[in-house]
Protein backbone atom coordinates (compact mmCIF):
# COMPACT_ATOMS: atom_id res chain seq x y z
CA UNK A 1 0.00 0.00 0.00
CA UNK A 2 2.92 2.30 0.74
CA UNK A 3 4.07 1.34 -2.83
CA UNK A 4 1.07 3.75 -4.17
CA UNK A 5 1.50 6.35 -2.35
CA UNK A 6 5.41 6.62 -2.99
CA UNK A 7 5.02 6.26 -6.68
CA UNK A 8 2.36 8.93 -7.01
CA UNK A 9 0.00 5.76 -8.33
CA UNK A 10 -2.84 6.18 -5.69
CA UNK A 11 -3.40 10.03 -7.46
CA UNK A 12 -3.59 8.24 -11.13
CA UNK A 13 -6.17 5.93 -9.54
CA UNK A 14 -8.35 8.99 -8.00
CA UNK A 15 -7.73 10.65 -11.23
CA UNK A 16 -8.89 8.07 -13.30
CA UNK A 17 -12.25 7.53 -11.20
CA UNK A 18 -12.71 11.39 -11.09
CA UNK A 19 -12.51 10.93 -15.33
CA UNK A 20 -15.73 8.58 -15.12
CA UNK A 21 -17.43 10.39 -12.66
CA UNK A 22 -17.36 13.41 -14.69
CA UNK A 23 -18.21 11.49 -17.62
CA UNK A 24 -21.63 9.85 -16.00
CA UNK A 25 -22.44 13.39 -14.40
CA UNK A 26 -22.18 14.72 -17.93
CA UNK A 27 -24.10 11.70 -19.42
CA UNK A 28 -26.61 11.91 -17.16
CA UNK A 29 -27.37 15.71 -17.18
CA UNK A 30 -28.00 15.04 -21.70
CA UNK A 31 -30.26 12.51 -21.09
CA UNK A 32 -32.02 14.05 -17.99
CA UNK A 33 -31.78 17.77 -18.16
CA UNK A 34 -30.63 17.41 -14.17
CA UNK A 35 -27.90 17.76 -12.30
CA UNK A 36 -24.92 20.60 -12.62
CA UNK A 37 -24.20 22.52 -15.31
CA UNK A 38 -21.56 20.83 -17.60
CA UNK A 39 -18.92 23.77 -17.44
CA UNK A 40 -18.93 24.43 -14.60
CA UNK A 41 -18.90 20.95 -13.64
CA UNK A 42 -15.82 20.24 -15.80
CA UNK A 43 -14.42 23.55 -14.04
CA UNK A 44 -14.68 21.83 -10.95
CA UNK A 45 -13.47 18.59 -11.64
CA UNK A 46 -10.52 20.62 -13.58
CA UNK A 47 -9.14 22.41 -10.29
CA UNK A 48 -9.63 18.94 -8.61
CA UNK A 49 -7.74 17.34 -10.91
CA UNK A 50 -5.28 20.02 -10.69
CA UNK A 51 -5.15 19.69 -6.95
CA UNK A 52 -4.28 15.80 -7.05
CA UNK A 53 -1.48 16.52 -10.14
CA UNK A 54 0.57 18.89 -7.51
CA UNK A 55 -0.48 16.18 -4.86
CA UNK A 56 1.00 13.78 -6.96
CA UNK A 57 4.19 15.66 -7.86
CA UNK A 58 4.84 16.61 -4.45
CA UNK A 59 4.55 12.96 -3.19
CA UNK A 60 6.88 11.53 -5.72
CA UNK A 61 9.64 14.42 -5.57
CA UNK A 62 8.59 16.78 -8.40
CA UNK A 63 10.29 20.35 -8.51
CA UNK A 64 8.39 22.89 -7.41
CA UNK A 65 7.81 25.01 -10.43
CA UNK A 66 5.24 21.96 -11.83
CA UNK A 67 3.76 21.85 -8.35
CA UNK A 68 3.28 25.75 -8.68
CA UNK A 69 1.75 25.46 -12.43
CA UNK A 70 -0.72 22.58 -11.32
CA UNK A 71 -1.37 25.15 -8.25
CA UNK A 72 -2.06 27.73 -10.52
CA UNK A 73 -4.43 25.48 -12.84
CA UNK A 74 -6.41 24.92 -9.75
CA UNK A 75 -6.79 28.94 -9.07
CA UNK A 76 -7.43 29.51 -12.70
CA UNK A 77 -10.32 26.67 -13.16
CA UNK A 78 -11.79 27.70 -9.96
CA UNK A 79 -11.72 31.34 -10.63
CA UNK A 80 -13.29 30.23 -13.86
CA UNK A 81 -16.23 28.96 -11.99
CA UNK A 82 -16.66 31.46 -10.02
CA UNK A 83 -16.46 33.79 -13.07
CA UNK A 84 -19.62 32.26 -14.57
CA UNK A 85 -21.34 32.56 -11.48
CA UNK A 86 -20.98 29.15 -10.06
CA UNK A 87 -22.59 28.21 -6.77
Amino acid sequence: MSSLFASGRIVDIILALTAVETMLVIMYRQRTGHGPEPVEFLLTALAGACLLLALRGALTGTGWAWIALCLLGALAAHLGYVWRGGK
